[in-house]
């Protein structure tokens, strides 16, 4: 079966509950939706190097979970008006006949959460997921050294930002994946008092962390592990591919993975 980009679309929106048509980034952000689809890459954000896998695989439709064009809506003419960055990266994936539409909102709100659901599969906590709250995990009692360590082999990483005593016992994590904001991660937290860890994506530093440190002084053994955006929400999009393939049978389907955008020195 042929399928166009506006058939990929449709097929994924009407397997979403309460799917939000409207008033959403879930938008084309370039190319025809008339197009024939040859393959479709998914990926966490849209690099220029994810563009040349993409070719490289045969496919033309790219579908990401973060903005193309470093906005939220990817408006970027009200404010970044013929800047060279936005114009090179338009015209290679013009060249190459490339069309890229967003999944972030829907995604978000498909049940249960796509991403939280990948990043889960990769932690190797859906065994430890609530019932009720897919962002709270109950586990055998661990050190926040421990929880660290675990983060560190799973993602490859040489460092993690923490804060708190490493000797402190977590059973209960909360996940707060990419960058849901301060006030977010603060409720959550207030909501959430028996929750001994958070870990998330982004932070506020002066809001979230500072709650931290007070509630801490107070005598609540509480702490935050911090993955950064990148390492906290792209196991969603290799998710989507096992979520997706079975609804457009005959298609391939790739993910192609970030990666982290900092590196240390």
């Amino acid at each position: 079966m042929d399928y166009t980009v506006q058939n990929i679309i449709d097929v994924i929106m009407d397997s979403i509950p309460q799917a939000v048509r409207t008033d959403t980034v879930d938008t084309i952000k370039i190319g025809d939706p008339g197009m024939k689809v040859s393959g479709i890459v998914s990926t966490f954000i849209i690099t220029m190097d994810v563009i040349r896998k993409a070719e490289s695989l045969g496919a033309n439709l790219i579908i990401t979970h973060e903005p193309t064009y470093y906005d939220h809506r990817d408006e970027v003419e009200k404010w970044l008006k013929d800047d060279p960055v936005v114009a090179k990266k338009r015209k290679m994936m013009e060249r190459k006949k490339i069309a890229v539409w967003r999944f972030h909102d829907n995604w978000h709100r498909n049940n249960p959460d796509g991403i939280v659901t990948g990043m889960a599969y990769k932690l190797g906590w859906e065994k430890y997921q609530g019932p009720v709250n897919q962002q709270v995990f109950t586990r055998d009692p661990i050190t926040l050294k421990q929880l660290a360590d675990e983060l560190k082999k799973t993602f490859n990483l040489k460092t993690i930002r923490v804060i708190g005593r490493p000797e402190q016992k977590i059973r209960q994590i909360g996940l707060t994946v990419g960058a849901y904001g301060g006030d977010y991660q603060v409720k959550f937290l207030s909501k959430h008092g028996d929750v001994d860890t958070l870990v998330c994506g982004e932070t506020v530093e002066w809001q979230t962390g500072e709650y931290i440190r007070d509630a801490t002084l107070q005598g609540r053994e509480i702490s935050l592990v911090i993955l950064g955006h990148v390492l906290s929400e792209q196991e969603g999009m290799n998710y989507l591919v096992e979520w997706l393939r079975p609804k457009v049978p005959g298609l391939p389907i790739h993910y192609v993975e970030v990666p982290d955008l900092f590196s240390y020195l």
